[in-house]
């Protein structure tokens, strides 16, 4: 299988939106390290702590980066960040684990479909962008057992779609899908630009902040504090994947000419609770590991293909162990989590 070819990012400028979020910080990374001169669009260019492990990476690499204001519920804020980008990186969006949900219309959908709209939009009036890489979700391809009834042969694919989820259930999920079909909506509704997708599955491994926000932190605090040692971990298998792998699809489906269309990013597949054994392998039995749970049985199952990636992108993927291992250390030696 030949290797398809990444073009020379030295010297192009490009747009991160939400740069201070977990896959844009790796992103943002690997960018300044190919050269790229790179537009970032936080909430506030003026909190410099936020922001300082982004200008400490430029710092040490050949790109260079600039800090722009935006907001994804302020049509427009985009747009002076945009200008002179020929690609435009779209990671912004809200990831909450659901106990900090307070109005999923509000907190998630909004956000996510208003934020990806007005990206969009800003697109359409910028001249210089050719290639939009949207941040969506392995949520966006299935959303329940239902879906993975419908999947051909039991393989979800880069055809396949939530249909399953709402506001009621499955918020985000739901969010991620409206959001994706609304990018589509918008890019096909023009020529002049091209709309490439990542699907990542659950995303884990360090952050480059020592803060992160994102919920797949959260789910990890939660095997770990106790959360879920009474009554177990969801019964759930997810596909996983390492962030520094989806930070190289993004790079790549920016960079590689032919890239197009929807690409599932994702290493393995295995029940939530498997990471709990993980981490109780790793670290001993002084942490409040959560229990793991068997998967109930006659739900129907289907596993995810990241074929497309492996041959559109040439992805060659990470385990997923060590990137688990090294965001425990990481909340660890940041003093998010303590023993109990």
């Amino acid at each position: 299988m030949s290797m398809p070819k990444i073009d020379d990012a030295n010297g192009v400028r490009v747009l991160v939106t939400g740069a201070t979020g977990y896959v844009a910080g790796w992103l943002i990374k690997r960018l300044l390290d190919a050269g790229a001169v790179v537009n970032a669009t936080v909430r506030d260019p003026s909190n410099t702590a936020k922001i300082a492990h982004l200008q400490a990476m430029a710092d040490e690499s050949p790109g260079s980066i600039a800090f722009f204001k935006a907001d994804l519920l302020q049509p427009g804020s985009h747009d002076r960040a945009m200008q002179g980008c020929k690609i435009v990186f779209h990671t912004a969006s809200p990831f909450l684990l659901e106990q900090e949900v307070k109005s999923p219309q509000q907190d998630l959908v909004e956000p996510a479909v208003k934020g990806t709209t007005d990206v969009l939009e800003s697109a359409n009036r910028t001249p210089s962008v050719e290639r939009v890489v949207l941040t969506s979700s392995g949520a966006a391809i299935a959303g329940g057992p239902a879906d993975f009834a419908a999947a051909p042969g039991g393989v979800l694919t880069e055809e396949c779609w939530n249909t399953v989820s709402s506001l009621e259930r499955g918020p985000y999920l739901y969010s991620k899908t409206l959001a994706e079909r609304t990018a589509w909506q918008i890019a096909n509704a023009q020529k002049r630009w091209r709309l490439v997708v990542i699907n990542p599955g659950l995303v884990l491994g360090p952050g480059t902040a020592d803060v992160q926000t994102s919920a797949s932190f959260g789910h990890i605090r939660a095997l770990s504090d106790g959360t879920y040692l009474d009554k177990g971990v969801p019964p759930i298998a997810l596909t996983m994947v390492d962030v520094r792998d989806v930070a190289e699809a993004h790079f790549r489906a920016g960079f590689i000419k032919e890239a197009e269309g929807r690409h599932i990013v994702a290493a393995e597949m295995m029940p939530l609770g498997q990471l709990a054994d993980m981490l109780r392998e790793a670290f001993g039995d002084g942490w409040a590991f959560a229990k793991n749970v068997p998967l109930p049985a006659g739900i129907p199952r289907a596993r995810s293909s990241n074929a497309k990636s492996k041959t559109a992108l040439g992805m060659d993927y990470r385990p997923i162990k060590p990137a688990l291992i090294a965001m425990f250390s990481q909340l660890v030696d940041t003093g998010v989590l303590k023993k109990p």
